[in-house]
């Protein structure tokens, strides 16, 4: 999967939902309970939702990116010196235990300030917030107390051959350009992990070179694929996923625009989006962007009916 966006707390629980077959709502929210998921700001400074053994390689293979990024941002407004200076201070908070945003801004003294914190010392989402029940992710932990110190002889260099093997294998075969603009990493950055790695090679329509992991499957174009639903923020349809072919580029504008940036509620036929949907008053309203056979729109409105019942 590569993590799942998590900037909307049910988005992650309906992302897992699609994939998992058979998934409980309830079991997400235990996963996050005993610290078996994490919930933090990892990729492109984006929260997401990893496994716990996932958060801290990815923490570390984008850690120094995101600080780069952060202070260039804000190269009028706070010094390096200020912000670790800030993130001292909310360190020394949270030893004591899990703290809001609001406290974390009042200890740190501005909210620019706390928001580069968060980029100087390592800091998970801690539930009940974030959850389903709770949607607000608004509640901070040190992520050394949530789940134990990254491991010593985890490497910058090990982290990101691991962030790349993620991606992959939710979205590969891939161009080193979409590895580094999911990950939001230096695109030489990301090509110099990908030289050292055994990859399968290809070469794409357009001249690009593709790679994939050893014996990644690859489904021929004859394969069944069944209904699928997606929440917002669903990075399958960014555009680092776009050879992917999910999103067809017609319909590209109907699912992000000035007015929806956060993308909306899709569902997949034969593997891409065929239209949009909606929960309300305990069901799921559907509307295709084009007509569909009365067999397949059997099957959509079936999947909806699951998926009003996950809601439920």
């Amino acid at each position: 999967m590569g993590g799942l966006q998590a900037q909307y707390a049910p988005s992650m629980y309906i992302g897992l939902w699609s994939r998992v077959d058979g998934l409980q709502r309830a079991a997400v929210t235990s996963a996050l309970e005993r610290r078996q998921a994490i919930q933090a700001t990892l990729l492109r400074s984006t929260i997401h939702l990893v496994s716990a053994g996932d958060y801290w390689p990815f923490a570390v293979a984008v850690r120094d990116e995101r600080r780069r990024w952060w202070l260039k941002a804000t190269q009028h407004t706070a010094t390096e010196e200020e912000v670790a200076a800030a993130a001292a201070r909310v360190a020394e908070r949270l030893e004591d235990g899990p703290a809001t945003r609001a406290e974390l801004e009042q200890v740190a003294g501005d909210r620019i300030l706390v928001n580069g914190a968060g980029l100087w010392v390592d800091l998970v989402r801690v539930p009940p917030s974030g959850t389903w029940e709770r949607r607000r992710a608004d509640l901070y932990g040190l992520a050394e107390q949530w789940l134990g110190p990254a491991p010593a002889d985890l490497g910058v260099d090990a982290a990101r051959a691991h962030v790349v093997r993620r991606y992959l294998a939710g979205f590969g075969p891939a161009s080193a350009a979409e590895v580094a603009s999911w990950a939001g990493l230096p695109p030489k950055e990301v090509q110099a992990v990908l030289d050292g790695m055994r990859l399968r090679r290809f070469e794409a329509d357009d001249g690009d070179e593709l790679v994939d992991l050893p014996r990644a499957p690859l489904p021929g174009a004859d394969v069944a694929v069944p209904v699928r639903f997606l929440p917002v923020w669903d990075a399958t349809l960014l555009v680092h996923a776009r050879r992917t072919q999910i999103l067809p580029e017609r319909f590209r504008p109907k699912v992000f625009n000035v007015k929806t940036p956060h993308s909306v509620p899709t569902f997949l036929v034969d593997g891409a989006v065929a239209g949009t949907w909606r929960y309300e008053r305990g069901k799921v309203t559907l509307s295709p962007f084009e007509p569909l056979p009365p067999r397949v729109m059997r099957e959509v409105e079936e999947e909806s009916r699951e998926l009003a019942a996950f809601h439920a």
